[in-house]
Order: structure tokens, then sequence, then C-alpha cells
């Protein structure tokens, strides 16, 4: 039911115009999660996923954590022997990897943008080692290798600033970036054959380099699936004869409270995403009758620094401080657009939300020059000015 949830998801935010407030202030959220008559699966659901695209990290996890959804255990007993595994640097070991495959499929929770902060880090070395093309299964935007940039019509998960420093950030490096989902009817089964297909038509006419994979869950599993028989990565692999190397970000994903990570989380506690390679250095999959990935990714439990994810501030991004002076009255949302970006519907780069004076109101960017934009709580534009973060 989640996974058939998810697709509804996409379908309705990919394909409507969003006429109205695209970001918007935590309060206002948490009025359309309560007031919301759908159910909690749904609700909870659809609300944490709208926290995230406005950029409220924790409120995501938190509300997700709400659905009560049941992992996979690891017993303490398992994870001990798992942590006697070594500890790679996931990055590093991805990238090392992707020399010598030609698909990485790596997958995402939706309501998780750290996950999208990972996939940036890889970026820079996957071009250069000769991928040059960038599949979104969140993506519907047929003009985005023209326009260097995603804007919030693009699609509903790419209008999260992380997602959206993804894309440009890819689109900045060279890669040409393609859509792969199925159309709106098309679910289940069907969806992963759709899928597999639109890509393996991507990868016929697109020749000149390796490819990069993003996509939700589930899709980057090989194997048998219960519901599916075989995902996007598995039936990829059946239509180019090629075994695709895929990554799994979401089984040890951390939760809004800590006593309720996986054992296994809370004993290694990393400062950086991991991989678990046994004595010989082979990845730990786990049981091979069951859906895998190539490789795990454990990544360390958030913690914050002036008020933000501890993990914004990788890939040499910096804090910058709003001053008081700029901001007129409260509540307030702030936001960070790339020059020339905001007037044409841009993704920003980061947002933050102040309701009151004592609030943190540091902004985490990269080197550049940006439009600052303050809105007041009816959403209307209290004050703009430009910025360069050296």
């Amino acid at each position: 039911m989640v996974k058939k949830a998810f697709f509804l998801f996409i379908v309705i935010f990919s394909t409507k115009t969003f006429a109205q407030e695209q970001y918007k202030f935590s309060n206002d959220i948490e009025n359309e999660i309560n007031n919301d008559k759908n159910g909690n699966d749904y609700k909870y659901q659809l609300g944490a996923m709208k926290y995230s695209v406005s950029n409220y990290y924790f409120k995501g996890l938190q509300t997700w954590d709400k659905l009560g959804r049941k992992r996979k255990k690891i017993s303490k007993d398992d994870s001990l022997k798992l942590v006697k595994h070594k500890l790679v640097n996931a990055k590093d070991y991805i990238l090392d990897q992707s020399k010598k495959n030609e698909i990485v499929i790596l997958n995402e929770a939706h309501h998780y943008s750290s996950h999208r902060t990972f996939a940036t880090s890889l970026l820079k070395g996957l071009y250069e080692n000769g991928y040059r093309y960038l599949g979104l299964e969140a993506i519907g935007d047929d003009s985005i290798n023209v326009r260097k940039f995603p804007t919030t019509q693009s699609g509903f998960y790419t209008s999260e600033p992380q997602f959206g420093s993804f894309i440009k950030t890819a689109l900045d490096l060279g890669f040409t970036i393609f859509k792969y989902e199925a159309i709106q009817g098309e679910n289940g089964k069907e969806r992963e054959i759709k899928q597999a297909d639109n890509i393996y038509k991507f990868m016929q006419e697109n020749k000149k380099g390796k490819y990069f994979i993003y996509c939700g869950y589930g899709h980057a599993y090989e194997g048998k699936d219960p519901h599916w028989e075989k995902t996007m990565a598995g039936r990829l692999s059946d239509l180019t004869k090629i075994n695709p190397f895929t990554i799994d970000q979401t089984e040890f994903s951390e939760k809004s409270n800590t006593e309720l990570n996986s054992p296994l989380l809370r004993i290694i506690k990393g400062k950086y995403p991991v991989v678990l390679l046994d004595e010989n250095n082979m990845e730990s999959k786990g049981d091979p009758k069951e859906p895998f990935t190539d490789i795990k990714i454990v990544h360390p439990i958030t913690t914050s620094i002036k008020g933000r994810p501890s993990w914004m501030l990788s890939e040499g991004r910096k804090l910058y401080e709003v001053p008081k002076s700029k901001i007129k009255s409260y509540p307030s949302l702030i936001f960070a657009y790339r020059k020339g970006e905001s007037d044409n519907k841009g993704v920003p780069a980061d947002m933050i939300e102040l309701q009151t004076e004592k609030d943190s109101g540091y902004l985490i960017l990269d080197k550049g020059s940006y439009d600052i934009i303050v809105k007041d709580k009816t959403y209307t534009i209290a004050n703009k000015f430009e910025k360069s973060i050296e």
C-alpha cells in the first residue's frame, strides 16, 4: 500500500501546476495535516513530504514516524556481527566501484533530504569516472537541460532545496538529465516494467557515457520482489545484460526518536556515511533469497549546527547569518535563490523559518551570488537583498 501511495504523490505533484504557495510556514503545514480527513496512512505520508519540501527536516522525520512503519528488525547480536565488519567511507567506496561499472543505481527515502546531499557529493567523482547521464524518477521536466536549473514546475520532490542543489550541481558539471517515470495509472509490476523500459530506451539513444540512476526505495533492489516479481533495477539488468551497481540508503535511516533507530546505527556512531565489508572486502548483502542491493549505506545520526542539520555543511558550504535588520516581522520565511533563478520559479538553494527574533537565522550556502527573499506570514515579499558567499 505504501508503494502505491508514493506513486500517487509523484503523479499528483509532478503533473499539477503549483498555483498555491509551494513553500510554507510549519504551522500552516501542521494545520493541513490536522485537517486532512483521508486517514493517517495518507496524511502523515503527505505531511512528511510537505515538511521535507519546505526544508523542515526534523519535522518531516517526526511526522513520518507517526505512521509506525515496521521495518525488518536486525537483532543486537546480528548488529554486533556486522559491526565486526570493516567500516569503509561510503563515498570513496562507491566512486572506486563506479570505475568498473556502467550503471550505478542509488535510492532515497523521499522525506530524507540528507540522502540527496550524499548523492550530490558523488557527482563530481562519477563525472570524472565517465558518468554523463543522470536519470531521475522524480522529475517531469523536458526543458531542464536547456534551462540549466530546476524550477518548482520540475516536480514535487525536486522542489526541495537539497534536491534542487543535486540537480543544479549535476547540470553545472555537464550531466544530461533524463526522466523515466511511468505514466499515471501504471502501478506495481507495470510501473517497474515501464521505468526500466524508459531507461533502456534512453540508453539506446545516448551512448556517450555511463549512467547514474536515482530512484526511490525498493526500485533499486535486485532479486525477487514479493510484490513486483522484479523491480526496475532487476528488469533494467535483464534488458541491458549489464549488472548494475545498486546502493541502498533507506534501510538504516535515522528515526526522529534515536531510541527507535536500528541497533546497528546506534552501535556504529559514525561521523560520515559508511559501507560494511567483510574480512575479504566483500559487501554484506544479507539473504540472497530476498531483494537486495550490492551495498547498504549507514548514515550517521544527524546533529545540529546553529539549528541546522550538520550534513548540510558538506562540500565546502558556509553558514550565513541573516541580519536581524532585514527581518521586518515574525514569523518570516527566508529564501536564498541562486542569482537569476527566483524570477523564473527556481528552487531555493536554502530556506529557513524564523518564528521569533530569538530563532537561529543561519542559511547554509555554496560559494556564489544569491537573491535573499524574506516573506511575511501572508507570504508577501517583505524584503529582498543580494548576498555573495565567498
